[in-house]
């Protein structure tokens, strides 16, 4: 991080700011819209073995907001997933900047296990005492059948490092997941695993990448939204 004292008059020095070192990689995460309700009998589709809903209707309009409020940034790429609740809420932003969504599978949130296919949401509302236990360890894997923690740290870690070194002194919109967003935030600060867990939909947060270290700038904005002040979130996937 760059702190250099800003001079006005003679003998006067301002308060000092943020400065992006050279050759760093400004990520703006933008967790994906609302997406469609699970229901007992009718499973998400599945890709790859991940529950894949598409957004709901509160999603899009979600998306379009994001995109609202993105679409006056300067922005050298667009960054999606596989799974089509983050391509679809990509959309709106890439439409006004001209800019075609890349996947990058690594992107893809974590692996649930035995609870994908919208089983993950049932399970945490009615206090299935795994699900209490998944919030108390603050680990996905205790799920049977879940992606161990450190693969999938390992694996936002790199993808994020890779999208780094392929766009120094450039700024990526990166749409992704709950669980991953809040992994990213946890590389860079050091914290608890959950620490950022619960980061509203169509929130953005942001994130400077150097070599050396990861910058954390902005978590959960959501001003494009809503005019009033919000205390709450939805759940992580």
């Amino acid at each position: 991080m760059i702190v250099g004292s800003e001079s006005g008059t003679a003998g006067e020095y301002r308060q000092s700011r943020f400065r992006t070192p050279p050759g760093a990689t400004e990520v703006l995460l933008v967790r994906h819209g609302e997406s469609e309700p699970a229901h007992p009998d009718r499973p998400f589709p599945l890709v790859d073995g991940q529950g894949d809903p598409g957004l709901a209707p509160e999603g899009r309009e979600q998306a379009e907001r994001v995109g609202l409020r993105l679409a006056t940034e300067p922005i050298d790429a667009i960054y999606v997933s596989t799974l089509r609740r983050t391509s679809q809420t990509a959309a709106p932003l890439a439409a006004r900047v001209g800019l075609t969504p890349v996947v990058e599978p690594a992107l893809r949130e974590v692996h649930l296990g035995e609870w994908e296919g919208g089983l993950f949401r049932r399970m945490v509302a009615e206090g299935h005492p795994t699900a209490r236990r998944m919030s108390a360890e603050e680990r996905w894997d205790v799920i049977p059948g879940a992606e161990p923690a450190a693969a999938f740290s390992d694996r936002v870690r790199k993808a994020l490092g890779n999208l780094a070194a392929a766009h120094p002194d450039q700024r990526l919109v990166v749409v992704a997941h709950g669980g991953v967003i809040a992994e990213a935030l946890a590389a860079a600060t050091g914290s608890r695993p959950f620490a950022f867990l619960g980061a509203d939909n169509a929130s953005v947060s942001h994130l400077v990448l150097t070599d050396t270290r990861w910058i954390l700038r902005r978590f959960n904005d959501t001003a494009h939204l809503a005019a009033t002040f919000s205390t709450t979130a939805a759940l992580p996937t």
